[in-house]
């Protein structure tokens, strides 16, 4: 029997997921290329877990519950851009102009708990974004990009979330598992 998907991230109100939603279909009529990713799907992905047993997860937000993590913090959304390039896109994603620091911190406190639960280390750089679309094949997104201004929207950050991903027809759905407080 395999384990439970889960990964830790940040969630979002439905003020800015709102917000966001608004912002896209005001300035991108047609939508994203790609495969978007529904509003009440969004979160930042501070560490995967993997498909995990869920004693794993449980070790996880029992280490992250005994660390400092600091207080609530606001960060900021700004401009639209793509991974691994606009002109080469395979993700488009809304990036953090504030408050990156303190997701790196809680992420780093994430990456801390995944190895002390006896996970291997993460192997790509964390890069505080939101998902919007995943693009396959990749595409030139270029201009898309230059014609959706930065949004700036400020969210409250309180708490980090333990979310399990159930795998379907229709793409990833999320399932928020428990929390810890900052």
């Amino acid at each position: 029997m395999g384990g439970l998907r889960l990964f830790v991230a940040v969630a979002l109100g439905g003020d800015a997921r709102l917000r966001i939603d608004s912002h896209l279909s005001e300035h991108v009529p047609g939508g994203l290329p790609g495969r978007p990713t529904r509003p009440d799907q969004w979160h930042l992905t501070l560490r995967f877990l993997g498909s995990v047993a869920e004693s794993v997860g449980d070790r996880v937000l029992g280490w992250l519950d005994q660390s400092d993590l600091g207080g609530p913090f606001t960060m900021r959304f700004g401009p639209v851009g793509a991974f691994p390039r606009p002109a080469k896109a395979t993700v488009m994603w809304l990036g953090v102009e504030d408050g990156g620091d303190r997701l790196a911190a809680l992420a780093a406190a994430a990456e801390d708990a995944a190895m002390s639960a006896g996970l291997q280390a993460e192997d790509r750089p964390f890069r505080p974004h939101l998902t919007l679309s995943r693009v396959r094949p990749p595409q030139d997104v270029s201009g898309l990009i230059d014609t959706i201004p930065p949004l700036d929207l400020r969210v409250p950050v309180d708490r980090m979330v333990l979310y399990q991903s159930h795998l379907g027809r229709g793409g990833a759905t999320y399932e928020e598992v428990d929390h810890v407080a900052l």
